[in-house]
């Protein structure tokens, strides 16, 4: 305790001696205000520039709205159809009539009719003098073309060039004069999850719609071709907006929309849309030579699982592992052989298996790439001369297992109560798959099995085996034995049906 006899002896201090005391107070005062303000500040700073940088959602778009509609087109499209009843009954009876020498005109059926039908879509101007870019499957055999600007004016456009396999057609219409405002090209790799995207088209032929949503995912694979890498949205996507433009709150194109998920035929919050970035790179092909040239390797892939990677003495699952490699191809002419593990392509890293088929696509023909291997459990590097995509070499590579090869296979899978069939060009074109698309064909299916319990039949197509692409018997047979060797017995199908794939879960016992 402080004695008593202390505290006059501070009273009795000079009073100059006090007042630079309080001054000196004063001044500790004002130089923390001033401190604290100016870290108030700085934080008031901070956290605007990182509002900012996440660009939150505005007060409306409607400014967006008014200076984008004029870049967004619907697109018409009109083909000639055949239409004829189909059944397997039908088709038996015409079968049997045209054997016996009788016209199809005598026979009790009716007759193969033409009818016009007619698609609707979207798109949007890129240049002035009149391309616009749609989806392929909106202008898909089409012996008509128009297409109709925001104002109303139509016209009548002509097809430059058009890629199935990503889906995407380049047309022109000569604008006469009529001023067209063309959209810019934005980086869909620059897209974050979360980031505001707003989708402008034609839903149900009603005319330009705007829609906002948000990236819900990227680089999605919905089994729709080899180079699948969707940007998925909850904007509101329906039948119509095939081929019109999502936009990032720039006003720049950062995607391209091409489909739906939908059991009910509308939208659902699940849309995807073609990245800008690979969009851009076919599209301005198209424009030059009026095809897509794609690089090429000459593998057959798959993913690198936890027992391939222990197997080979990987610490985890990334990569591609090498599953056969076509004769005379880029990969065999670069010394890649069976069971390497494909790790980086240049400077791409493979973190997933499905990454390979799309960054060797957009590598130039005649480029050379060094290629990291992991090959006797270390790295090795190899340098691959890209080649040119052939879809005849393809194709005539897709099965490359014996007819006996494939016998055997099918007395095992009918121990599941399958039967199944490897996939010839022919077949694959008349079920609209392309050359190089997986699939097994199923050939008979046990009425008593768990696949026909869960609605597989015949004419089906697996596609995947547990999200590994398959292409014949003997693959199935591979995949379903190795789940049962590693304790489990359910296999996930991708199976495509009526020109839509489907997925379902399927017990082996």
């Amino acid at each position: 305790m402080t004695p008593l006899s202390v505290l006059p002896s501070r009273a009795k201090r000079p009073q100059a001696e006090a007042a630079s005391a309080v001054a000196t107070a004063s001044l500790m005062r004002q130089r923390l205000v001033q401190t604290l303000g100016g870290l108030l500040a700085l934080a008031l700073v901070l956290l605007s520039a990182q509002q900012a940088a996440a660009r939150s959602a505005p007060d409306s778009f409607a400014d967006l709205a008014d200076q984008l509609l004029p870049t967004v087109v619907n697109v018409s499209s009109t083909s000639l159809q055949t239409n004829s009843p189909s059944s397997p009954e039908f088709d038996f009876f015409r079968d049997f009539f045209e054997r016996r020498g009788q016209s199809p005109d005598n026979s009790p059926f009716p007759r193969k009719r033409e009818r016009r039908a007619t698609s609707l879509g979207s798109g949007f101007i890129i240049d002035a003098s009149g391309l616009i870019v749609t989806n392929n499957h909106v202008i898909d055999d089409a012996t008509e073309v128009t297409v109709t600007l925001h104002d109303d004016t139509e016209f009548s456009a002509e097809v430059v060039g058009r890629d199935p396999r990503t889906d995407l057609a380049l047309l022109r219409i000569d604008p006469k004069g009529h001023p067209l405002q063309a959209a810019k090209w934005g980086s869909s790799d620059s897209l974050r999850v979360g980031d505001w995207m707003m989708a402008i088209g034609n839903p149900f032929g009603l005319g330009n719609t705007v829609t906002a949503g948000i990236v819900s995912a990227k680089s999605r694979n919905i089994n729709a071709g080899p180079y699948d890498s969707f940007i998925q949205t909850d904007a509101s996507i329906n039948r119509g907006n095939s081929g019109g433009p999502s936009f990032n709150l720039a006003g720049e194109v950062i995607g391209v929309n091409t489909a739906i998920f939908s059991p009910s035929g509308g939208s659902v919050g699940v849309g995807f849309a073609i990245p800008s970035d690979l969009a851009r790179s076919i599209i301005e092909q198209l424009a030059d030579e009026g095809r897509v040239r794609r690089g090429w390797l000459g593998v057959r892939f798959g993913p690198v699982d936890a027992a391939t990677a222990s197997a080979v003495g990987l610490n985890d699952t990334q990569g591609a592992v090498v599953n056969s490699v076509v004769p005379d191809s880029p990969a065999e002419l670069a010394g890649i052989e069976p069971g390497d593990v494909i790790l980086t392509w240049g400077d791409i890293d493979i973190t997933i298996h499905r990454a390979l088929p799309l960054a060797v696509a957009q590598t130039p023909v005649g480029d050379s790439v060094t290629v990291k291997l992991w090959r006797n459990r270390q790295e090795q590097a190899v340098t691959v001369t890209v080649g040119e995509l052939d879809e005849e070499v393809v194709a005539a590579n897709m099965g490359q297992e014996t007819p006996e090869a494939g016998k055997d296979a099918n007395r095992a899978l009918a121990e599941y109560g399958l039967i199944l069939e490897t996939l010839t060009l022919d077949q694959r074109r008349e079920l609209g798959l392309k050359p190089d698309d997986a699939g097994v064909r199923v050939e008979d299916v046990d009425t008593s099995s768990n696949f026909a319990r869960k609605g597989l039949r015949r004419g089906d197509v697996i596609a995947e085996v547990n999200d590994t692409q398959v292409n014949s018997p003997e693959e199935v047979l591979e995949l379903f034995k190795k789940v049962e060797d590693e304790g489990f017995n359910i296999v996930a199908l991708s199976v495509y049906r009526d020109g839509r794939y489907t997925w379902m879960a399927v017990e082996l016992d």
